[in-house]
């Protein structure tokens, strides 16, 4: 018996805040504590292997540990295909070694390759051992490939046919096929050389009649992708051709794999999910990180915002005497500063957005640009008066109000500027826009605006 009781969330039958429902992990958390095993596996078999992977997401590491010696095979391959890359490791330390091996040797190669590639040597060899010989050899050949390329995507199990085959011959085929892949919607045609040269849909394929042949089947939509190609790439083809498979071919040209679009989307998202998290300078961030992990991740960054902060400071610090002389001028610079900031942010938003889905390109550079800086005006122009009209009414100073004002259009005008230009740059000196953007585009703002703001005042005011 456990020695201690798991926190029991409130059995009101609604979703918490990851999708589960509480009433679900009020109960299973309560088998947890009673060591209630039938009870577990009665309620994780209607669950999806996502959802039992929340489940242990959301568990502290004691907690984890007991759920998974508790449920045993419950916790097969799919949910290891399904859990976070930060705390899988973990969970596979827990696992006994014949529970792994039972577990991957039901996946997908793709899947496979997709838990190998975050493990120690040692976990891996455990896993390698539990695939039979064919099954290994694929996976060990994809690992061999780079990271992050269309060779680590693809799964090996691909149905490729002969482009002289009828429909009635390619239907036989599959009929005869011992074990297909759990996912296909393809069936690939390839000449002589194992050249893949189009793609039927097996839509088609069912509704063709039998003496049809499938090269006049083949879709317009077919592409292919070397087994080097960067996964992005081939996530950003998928998304802008609306692919659903496509081969993946070696350096002859062969036919090596196939990517299906559920693989591809979940890079997609990966990206999407990374560019957010690195305009905040937390890129890679999970909730199952450690703490000293997130202060490792973050550092780096709050130091980066720290000196530009300091080379802000050191443009204030050039006004001290018009600061000593007007103390209103302190109250409203604040003001002047984070309306730059903000306007910076959103034309930086909007160009590390396009710059990532490929929509701002040198052809349009130039329009994009202009467009965000006559925004930055127009939006400095309004504002300007908002502020000149307070200014007036607050301070009773209508030169005070024409400082700000003018000193606001000049810092809207170059956070739209900055914006676009800081990320674009960033991202021909190959450092990714999203991740260090925020930080350039802020100092750039800061400055220009208590350059502008105090310049004026100690021009006009003193």
């Amino acid at each position: 018996m456990s020695n201690h009781t798991p926190s029991i969330e409130a059995d009101d039958g609604h979703e918490d805040d990851y999708g589960l429902d509480k009433s679900l992990s009020s109960q299973v958390l309560l088998a947890l504590a009673t060591e209630d095993r039938d009870r577990l596996v009665e309620l994780f078999e209607p669950l999806h292997p996502a959802d039992i992977a929340d489940l242990l997401e959301q568990l502290g590491d004691a907690q984890r540990k007991e759920l998974i010696e508790l449920s045993g095979p419950l916790i097969d391959g799919e949910v290891l295909s399904e859990i976070d890359e930060d705390i899988r490791e973990s969970v596979i330390d827990i696992m006994p070694d014949a529970q792994i091996a039972d577990a991957v040797r039901k996946l997908e190669s793709d899947d496979v390759v997709d838990i190998l590639e975050d493990l120690d040597k040692s976990q891996q060899a455990t896993i390698l051992d539990a695939l039979d010989s064919t099954d290994r050899l694929a996976v060990e050949q994809a690992l061999a490939y780079p990271e992050f390329s269309a060779g680590r995507l693809m799964q090996r199990e691909v149905i490729s046919m002969p482009e002289h085959w009828t429909v009635g011959d390619a239907i036989q085929n599959l009929r005869e096929q011992v074990e297909l892949p759990e996912q296909f919607y393809h069936v690939i045609l390839v000449d002589p050389r194992h050249h893949p040269i189009g793609y039927v849909t097996l839509g088609r394929l069912m509704s063709s009649a039998p003496d049809t042949s499938l090269n006049t089947l083949t879709e317009p939509s077919f592409r292919s992708f070397r087994v080097d190609e960067d996964e992005g790439n081939v996530a950003y083809a998928f998304n802008q051709y609306h692919l659903i498979s496509a081969p993946v071919v070696d350096s002859e040209g062969r036919l090596s794999g196939v990517i299906t679009i559920d693989d591809a989307m979940v890079v997609l998202d990966e990206e999407h999910e990374e560019d957010v998290l690195r305009l905040a300078g937390v890129g890679g961030e999970r909730l199952s990180n450690s703490t000293f992990r997130i202060v490792k991740r973050r550092f780096p960054w709050l130091g980066v915002n720290l000196f530009t902060s300091i080379l802000a400071s050191l443009v204030i610090a050039q006004f001290e005497d018009v600061l000593t002389a007007v103390v209103a001028l302190a109250v409203l610079m604040p003001i002047v500063a984070s309306m730059g900031g903000n306007a910076a942010t959103q034309s930086m938003t909007v160009a590390v957005r396009a710059l990532a889905t490929r929509d701002l390109t040198s052809s349009n550079v130039l329009r994009v640009i202009r467009r965000e800086s006559v925004a930055g005006l127009l939006n400095g122009v309004l504002f300007a008066l908002v502020m000149g009209i307070v200014c007036y009414f607050w301070f009773g100073s209508a030169l005070l109000g024409v400082v700000i004002g003018v000193a606001m259009i000049i810092n809207l005008l170059v956070a739209g500027f900055a914006g676009v230009l800081v990320p674009i740059a960033l991202d021909k000196m190959g450092i990714d826009p999203a991740l260090a953007s925020g930080a350039f585009v802020t100092t750039v703002t800061d400055v220009v605006g208590f350059f502008a703001f105090l310049g004026l005042a100690s021009v006009v005011l003193l």
